[in-house]
């Protein structure tokens, strides 16, 4: 397919074959053409079929759109009738401007946004109502408690994750320690930096980013779980078969997470302050010794409680979220990625969330 200029006057010779195999091309010509009357000179095409003439027709569109007309010269008889059924068979789109948006509308989005969000809420409150029912079950019929689901959950929450959370608490450290004496060096009061080190890590940083990255890899893998069980009809031979799901799935992961969730705080605080301890002795010459002789007089036992106190209400946070998710997971792929990243992104806000609400908390009760 070659596009020929023969005159100056606006006249074009398409050369060639217009079919499938050059349509692409004959579209990204004619439509590198300016909006300008322009007269095709077809004679010397070969072949010619519905693509090309779908390219011709839409560049037709396009001039006439800019009150222009295309001429077309040397056209076939059965050519033309080709050109003029693809013409009659483009899709007419009107233009039909969006009507404008009240404030009525945008009070009633805002509505609409508000009561989901309330039955979103009221759906979790749900599920942790029917964990704790559960739970209470399983103390009264211990015979119907899975043990061996609990300890393979522990593992998978809790144990896979204290490399990941080690380095990271490792690195908040550092980077606590290094971005603190840069500041506290312009006062002389590098000594401080222990005390940031220590408030900052214990009583929100250590418990929160591990509560994030519990989040990111709990969350997700049990919507995944439940979700894809839920689309092999899983859970439905499980009703069949007298088995409750709610017990067997729900409080094996949730309770996992209640038990792993505060001895994960507790290893992200010690690599925290640790990696402190290396920094700030390389970075300020505070010795070992001295970085714990200022960590015992500096920092009441108080941040450690205040820190560790949220990890059981992150745990039913993470847990609940992941659960509810995985249930809401339909019969296709679409819903089950849906669903997960869904699952991620909400119980990372809810931890936030929680943390913020206990930092006013514990700031009213002057702890």
């Amino acid at each position: 397919m070659v596009i020929t200029p023969a005159s100056a006057t606006g006249h074009l010779a398409l050369e060639g074959a217009l079919t499938v195999t050059t349509v692409s091309r004959l579209d990204a010509a004619l439509q590198a053409l300016p909006a300008k009357a322009v007269t095709l000179d077809l004679g010397q095409v070969t072949r010619f079929d519905t693509a090309g003439a779908w390219a011709i027709v839409r560049f037709e569109q396009r001039l006439g759109q800019s009150g222009e007309v295309l001429g077309i010269e040397n056209l076939s008889e059965q050519d033309g009738q080709l050109l003029a059924t693809i013409r009659n068979s483009m899709p007419d789109v009107p233009d039909t401007p969006q009507p404008a948006r009240s404030i009525v509308d945008r009070v009633a989005d805002l509505g609409q946004a508000v009561t989901v969000s309330l039955g979103y809420g009221l759906a979790l409150m749900g599920y942790l109502g029917l964990f704790v029912a559960r739970l209470g079950r399983s103390l009264r019929h211990p015979s119907e408690f899975r043990l061996t689901a609990l300890v393979h959950h522990c593992h998978e929450v809790g144990v896979k994750a204290v490399p990941i959370v080690s380095l990271m608490a490792f690195l908040i450290g550092v980077v606590l320690a290094f971005q603190g004496s840069t500041q506290l060096r312009q006062f002389g009061a590098e000594v401080f930096v222990v005390d940031l080190i220590a408030i900052s890590i214990l009583r929100e940083l250590g418990i929160l980013l591990t509560s994030i990255i519990v989040a990111g890899r709990t969350a997700s893998a049990f919507t995944a779980a439940i979700g894809s069980m839920k689309m092999r009809e899983e859970i439905d031979a499980m009703r069949t078969l007298g088995l409750d799901p709610a017990m067997v799935l729900f409080v094996p992961r949730i309770l996992a997470l209640l038990l792993m969730l505060p001895i994960l705080g507790l290893i992200a605080n010690v690599m925290g302050l640790l990696g402190g301890a290396i920094m700030s002795w390389i970075e300020l010459g505070i010795s070992p010794a001295m970085f714990r002789t200022r960590l015992v007089e500096g920092t009441d036992v108080s941040h450690v409680f205040v820190g560790m106190v949220k990890a059981p209400v992150f745990a039913l946070i993470i847990g609940i979220i992941g659960c509810h998710a995985g249930m809401q997971v339909e019969s296709n792929a679409e819903s089950l990625g849906r669903q997960t990243s869904n699952a991620v992104v909400a119980a990372i806000f809810a931890v936030i969330v929680a943390d913020a609400a206990f930092s006013i908390f514990f700031s009213q009760l002057g702890i």
